[in-house]
């Protein structure tokens, strides 16, 4: 979808302010949001193109007004809120409130195991790839109301295929329940003038991994 998490590209944000030694987090209630957004696919149901399409689809002037980890706090809330799993008065107290059973839980010692697996997107397919390292494609010029991986600013922009990956899970179809349908994922070059005109680098060469359905033939 369009919106504001789709700032690659953009002008106006200022410089990356690089900070150094910076902690992996900030404070305590940050890593307590990422163990709850793990913890919670397990009951939730969820996957991770649907996690990221929960913290994508807020309007702009919520978004921008988001730390990083609050912007996945929200998306949290509202997966578990769509799933009944909790109630604006427990978000209010911050606390659990009303009883529920057959709730599955992710316990302490399960939790290496889990991360160890990983949620590897890798799908077998009889299809051949359409595409081939050297080829010219262009990134379709798309809009679409839910979740996708193509960047924005290379919409409409032709590159060079540098890599194939093999097929994926899908995540524009993943992530609204609509199934795996995986696709064969490539890796495409744009050169910086070809993105962003006469002033782009001339130097620069920015890669995308992009699936299938992103690309079309010159």
């Amino acid at each position: 979808m369009d919106g504001a998490h789709d700032m690659g590209g953009l002008a106006g944000f200022g410089a990356v302010q690089l900070e150094p030694n910076e902690p992996v987090f900030h404070a305590e209630w940050e890593r307590r949001v990422l163990a709850m957004t793990l913890a919670m696919a397990r009951p939730g149901q969820w996957n991770i193109d649907a996690s990221r399409f929960a913290r994508e689809n807020r309007p702009a002037e919520d978004y921008l007004s988001k730390s990083y980890y609050q912007i996945w706090l929200a998306g949290i809330e509202r997966l578990m809120a769509e799933r009944g799993l909790v109630a604006p008065e427990e978000i209010e107290a911050g606390e659990p409130l009303l009883p529920r059973k057959d709730v599955p839980v992710l316990k302490a010692d399960e939790v290496p195991a889990m991360l160890r697996k990983g949620g590897p997107t890798v799908r077998p397919t009889q299809a051949p790839a359409r595409f081939a390292v050297g080829d010219r494609v262009r990134a379709r010029m798309m809009h679409p109301p839910t979740h996708t991986r193509l960047p924005n600013y290379v919409r409409g922009h032709v590159g060079v295929i540098e890599l194939l990956h093999g097929a994926h899970v899908f995540p524009d179809s993943h992530a609204m329940g609509q199934g795996e349908q995986p696709q064969w994922l490539y890796t495409v070059a744009f050169d910086g003038r070809e993105l962003w005109g006469e002033d782009g680098d001339p130097t620069s060469l920015i890669s995308v991994d992009a699936w299938e359905s992103y690309l079309e033939p010159l």
